[in-house]
């Protein structure tokens, strides 16, 4: 338990270090990119006069310095900052498009691991037969395709052609739970590659683990193929599979910039383009801190899982 905490302490001391570099780069980014908040507001034909007495407004004639200190001081206080181009609080941008996303990951993930480890577990018996060679090719193959082409794919024949579903999720708002068609496509898209990636390596683990002495062992005692497989062999396999799950379910909380793009959804992925393209600086950071707090905290998670499921592995050494 003393090496468990250990652990945990050095991963969360290790968590806030990446987040205040992320917070930092993200900071410096920003400032680099050509105009401001003020130029944004200003529109296509800007009055130098306007742009200066917006700067002043907004507090952006200050060194950024200044402005980086003010917003660190009133993120220790809990306060994520308010936004440069329409004076709303960060957490509340953060609160609206939050719903979406986590909606979205949500019935992603849940349909990911059954599927994942279904058709991981599933070649794995059948190593080098049909149903293996079928399954590695089918997802080799569909890893390959980019997102945003499977996407247009998706809505060029579901949406367009058949018109079995909407192509996209204008009119809906953040009501998705209650317009459930317009998120097929959306899912069918962020499923794709991770399972694809995470099947195969639900796969490789069970091979590993069904080669295993300990398997072997199992099998000489009489123990029936379903339980080695299922009791004995598929720990082992799932320990590897769990650090991956960890980063796809990171990728979908941390804004699906992509796909939520491509099919209107107002989340995280769309608050953050919004944000850089007016330079809304408090916003980007504050997102920014929100992901890097999730990537901490689900990869700590994974960590645990599989030191649990695998503790020969040596997560914790």
């Amino acid at each position: 338990m003393s090496g468990l905490r250990s652990f945990v302490a050095r991963r969360l001391l290790l968590g806030v270090l990446q987040t205040i570099a992320v917070v930092l780069l993200v900071f410096a980014l920003t400032e680099a990119l050509p105009g401001d908040a003020a130029v944004a507001l200003a529109g296509d034909q800007p009055d130098p006069a306007r742009i200066a007495a917006l700067r002043e407004a907004m507090h952006l004639d200050r060194p950024a310095h200044e402005r980086l200190t003010d917003w660190v001081t009133g993120l220790l206080h809990g306060e994520l900052g308010t936004s440069l181009t329409s004076g709303r609080p960060v957490g509340q941008y953060i609160c609206d498009g939050f719903g979406p996303t986590l909606l979205l990951a949500t019935l992603t993930a849940a349909l990911l691991v059954p599927a994942c480890f279904g058709l991981g577990v599933l070649a794995a018996r059948h190593e080098g037969r049909l149903a293996d060679r079928l399954i590695s090719s089918v997802t080799l193959a569909v890893y390959a395709v980019p997102e945003f082409a499977l996407g247009i794919l998706l809505v060029t024949v579901f949406a367009l052609q058949l018109r079995w579903l909407p192509p996209t999720a204008v009119g809906y708002g953040t009501d998705l739970l209650g317009h459930p068609a317009a998120l097929v496509l959306p899912v069918l898209v962020l499923l794709a590659r991770p399972v694809c990636s995470l099947s195969r390596l639900v796969r490789a683990g069970m091979i590993d683990a069904l080669a295993s002495p300990y398997v072997a062992q199992a099998r000489r005692y009489g123990i029936s193929g379903a339980r080695i497989r299922y009791t004995h062999a598929l720990p082992g396999a799932l320990a590897p599979a769990a650090q991956q799950l960890a980063r796809t379910v990171d990728w979908l909380l941390c804004g699906v910039i992509v796909v939520e793009a491509l099919y209107v959804i107002p989340g995280l992925g769309t608050v953050l383009l919004d944000a850089v393209a007016e330079r809304d600086v408090p916003v980007v950071q504050g997102l920014a801190v929100v992901f890097g707090m999730l990537t901490v905290v689900l990869n700590l998670g994974a960590d645990l899982v599989t030191h649990r499921l695998a503790p020969r592995a040596g997560v914790i050494a």
